[in-house]
């Protein structure tokens, strides 16, 4: 089986790295799938992050029909306040504008993972509850100055300078960062990707 990245997210690659514990023999490769992230009407946020991940994986797969036996891994991350979905930021004011409403809060970040193959699709979702410290103005223009939380879901990157602002986590961290890699494990093994 060959396995596929449907991201070209530099976090879920080298989380993807680290599942094959250094073994030369874990190898796959990336595609870039285009899907339409718009929330359906209604949609409530668990139900929209699993969609998503499964659209990517299949939109991967269909990229990959020249390849023997696909297994793609499609994935997505959302940060959830209040149960209003916080995406990526559109620009700094808007990252501003997140960061402000994290400030001194707990929210929660949404990762699923898909796996599809050519005659299934199997989901994983993970939640992980973060609480941010309170935030001065001057903590939030010097972290949207950086460009740090402009290709983040929260306006954020807990690996990254936007770490310093979570004062805990309930969950896998993994999953705050982009690919819960437990699950995904568990997902590769069940479809006898080791």
């Amino acid at each position: 089986m060959n396995l596929v990245l449907a991201s070209t997210s530099p976090r879920r690659k080298e989380l993807l790295t680290h599942i094959g514990l250094g073994r030369a023999e874990f190898r796959f490769t990336q595609v870039a799938p285009d899907i339409d992230e718009t929330p359906k009407a209604g949609e409530l946020p668990r139900d929209y992050v699993q969609r998503l991940a499964a659209e990517k994986a299949l939109a991967g797969l269909a990229l990959c029909s020249g390849m023997s036996q696909p297994a793609v891994l499609g994935s997505d991350t959302i940060v959830v306040l209040e149960n209003e979905i916080l995406g990526k930021p559109v620009d700094e004011a808007d990252a501003k504008r997140v960061l402000r409403a994290l400030s001194g809060k707990a929210h929660t970040v949404m990762t699923a993972v898909a796996l599809a193959k050519a005659d299934q699709t199997s989901v994983r979702l993970v939640e992980t509850l973060v609480r941010f410290c309170v935030l001065s103005d001057a903590d939030i223009d010097a972290y949207v100055a950086s460009q740090e939380p402009m290709d983040k879901a929260g306006s954020y990157g807990i690996q990254g300078l936007g770490g310093c602002f979570v004062e805990s986590i309930e969950g896998s961290y993994s999953c705050v960062v982009g690919l819960p890699l437990v699950e995904t494990r568990e997902l590769l093994s069940e479809a006898g990707i080791r």
